[in-house]
């Protein structure tokens, strides 16, 4: 099974918020939808340990900043019985403006070199 947040990453993500806020900041995690092209790489969570922040992608050409929660994200069910999962290979290492700049020139998230 995949989790989407190890201790790990969510210790990551309230880092970031805590002590980076208004930082061009490397995502700490990908998340994307198996069934679709929906996709989020998100730098920091709340400390409500529910809201998120980074770029989110639906599949609907418009890839924007913003915010997401974590429960939600938790309860949607795609065909079969498939849930959003974690890309336990991705491995950033550019700031995030770089994917919303690639993001936004092609309408979709993409990896960026």
């Amino acid at each position: 099974m995949n989790i989407l947040l190890t201790p790990e990453l969510r210790a990551q993500l309230l880092h970031n918020n805590a002590t980076a806020r208004d930082t061009d900041l490397v995502p700490v995690v990908k998340w994307f939808a198996p069934w679709g092209a929906a996709t989020w790489l998100l730098t920091e969570m709340e400390q409500d340990g529910d809201t998120c922040f980074g770029l989110c992608d639906l599949g609907l050409g418009e890839p924007e900043l913003g915010y997401v929660s974590l429960k939600e994200i938790m309860t949607f069910e795609g065909p079969y019985g498939l849930r959003i999962e974690r890309d336990e290979h991705f491995n950033p290492s550019k700031p995030l403006s770089e994917y919303v700049s690639a993001a936004r020139r092609e309408r979709r998230v993409v990896p960026v070199e």
